[in-house]
């Protein structure tokens, strides 16, 4: 059909100049459009979000520039929501997931954590954000999370196990943990590494986290390649 419409614009043009506008009609129409590549979701909370820090160097904008130093074109969205749950992740998944989301990170739950809420919720919550993205046929890189030994060894083996199960169950990617990129027991070299409110990381610590996390990324950007 397009090659018939181009055909018939071609006889309707006559003499040598306006067949010379023909012919650029005609190249012009026989480029082909190439798609944007598909987006990355960075879905979570403060930690995705970048709070506390300048424009420029939370983990979204990190991220988007380590991959284009890998040569991968991908626009990374902020879906990150600063004190957000798995609850409230669960109440906006839907809508989040747009059109252009070819791959999702999933990083929540430490608000959960730190509000010591039962990690069954945060389990069942995890499980419907993970279902919302596998009916949308997408890769996902779950980001686990790690109580502290203070909430008792019950409650800390209970929610560790949600992510690593959780990533199993959906054949998803995992990294063990956000904050793996930072490494060590060295208190004095951690503090270096975090803000003042010992929670977020500083902007050095955000580059680090992506450095550690990096290649798995690029593990679920081949997954949306192989879509």
């Amino acid at each position: 059909m397009r090659l018939t419409f181009i055909f018939k614009t071609l006889l309707s043009y006559g003499g040598a100049v306006a067949q010379g506008k023909a012919l650029a009609l005609l190249l012009f129409l026989a480029t082909p459009v190439y798609a944007q590549p598909a987006a990355i979701l960075a879905f979570g909370d403060s930690l995705t979000a970048g709070y506390g820090l300048p424009d420029g160097q939370g983990f979204v904008p990190q991220l988007q520039r380590w991959l284009t130093a890998q040569g991968q074109d991908r626009t990374v969205i902020n879906g990150g929501v600063s004190g957000d749950t798995t609850a409230g992740g669960l109440s906006r998944i839907d809508w989040a997931l747009s059109d252009d989301v070819g791959g999702v990170i999933v990083t929540l739950g430490g608000n959960d954590m730190l509000r010591g809420l039962d990690p069954a919720v945060t389990r069942d919550n995890l499980r419907g954000i993970l279902r919302a993205v596998q009916a949308r046929g997408l890769p996902v890189l779950v980001v686990g999370m790690q109580a502290p030994g203070n909430y008792g060894p019950d409650y800390k083996a209970a929610f560790d196990a949600i992510y690593p199960d959780l990533a199993a169950e959906f054949d998803a990617l995992y990294f063990d943990s956000f904050f793996a990129g930072l490494g060590g027991n060295d208190p004095a070299a951690l503090q270096g590494l975090f803000q003042a409110d010992g929670i977020h990381p500083n902007a050095e610590g955000v580059t680090r986290i992506v450095a550690a996390m990096g290649d798995t990324v690029l593990e679920l950007v081949a997954r949306m390649e192989d879509r």
